[in-house]
């Protein structure tokens, strides 16, 4: 069965320079695991990607609408499907000072920001540097080994890849309730302060209503948890205590306080009993 524009699919893929055969994009670690590049702190995992929707190279996104689910895909993908072409233009000589604080600590193959574009220096000398504002990869050919993991049909699945689409979560932090003609999502505590987390919402929300139309409206819950600790409250065990020693210095009071009245009754009982000795004698 092959794909129609608007699938969402989960791909899992290694993209190569053919004529080098470096890699420069997996989503999977067994291919990268003895590359310098490789990084144990990334979960590599397949990609989701909505076909026909411009998420990828176009090569790549051409080459999708003409596959079927469960074949292997082995695509090239020339440079102006790619990358582009590399233009000349795009290559210019400028001052070493131009680059400010940083002139003297640049080296060839340094990759700059410029003008608020990004380049690759070339050639240093004589004061002045060159610098190619062409893609890192403008020229050259692309080789994708891939295979369509899964296409995305349940809507719950959608709706959990898409918003992970644009935050660094796990599945497991992802909380919604779907009420029919309205999502409401329940975002963890720790993405509050992400920095541009409206436009993430924004994001989120368009990317959904794209591919499950039937909802009408989305809704964001922020919930806070009390960050007091339960071990700076008196237990009820603690207070249970302080109640029975209470208790306890009550009953020594009032047990002295008896003491006393006892005490002072036999007192006055041998007084008594004094005085009418010493009338008898007399």
């Amino acid at each position: 069965m092959t794909l129609e524009k608007g699938s969402l699919i989960l791909l899992d893929y290694t993209a190569k320079i053919k004529d080098s055969n470096e890699i420069f994009e997996t989503t999977r670690a067994d291919d990268v695991k003895n590359n310098p590049d490789y990084d144990p702190n990334k979960k590599y995992e397949p990609r989701l990607l909505g076909v026909g929707e411009g998420w990828v190279l176009k090569g790549l996104d051409e080459a999708l609408l003409e596959s079927s689910i469960d074949t292997p895909l082995n695509i090239e993908i020339p440079p102006e499907k790619a990358f582009g072409e590399r233009d000349p233009s795009k290559v210019r000589m400028i001052p070493l000072r131009k680059l400010g604080e940083k002139a003297n600590e640049v080296s060839i193959g340094d990759v700059i920001e410029l003008d608020d574009r990004i380049g690759i220096i070339r050639f240093i000398g004589s004061g002045r540097v060159q610098v190619d504002f062409n893609h890192k990869y403008a020229g050259r050919t692309l080789v994708y080994s891939a295979n369509i993991v899964k296409k995305l049909e349940d809507n719950n699945e959608k709706i959990s890849n898409l918003i992970r689409r644009r935050l660094p979560i796990d599945l497991t932090e992802i909380k919604y309730v779907n009420k029919e003609s309205e999502l409401e999502i329940s975002l963890p505590e720790n993405t509050f302060l992400i920095e541009g987390i409206q436009i993430i919402k924004r994001g989120i929300s368009t990317d959904i209503f794209k591919f499950i139309p039937s909802l009408k409206s989305i809704v964001f819950l922020e919930k806070y948890a009390n960050s007091v600790s339960t071990a700076e409250k008196p237990s009820e065990a603690e207070n249970t205590d302080s109640i029975a020693d209470h208790d306890t210095s009550k009953d020594k009071d009032d047990k002295d306080d008896k003491g006393k009245k006892e005490k002072t009754k036999t007192d006055d009982k041998s007084a008594e009993v004094s005085t009418k000795s010493k009338k008898e004698k007399s």
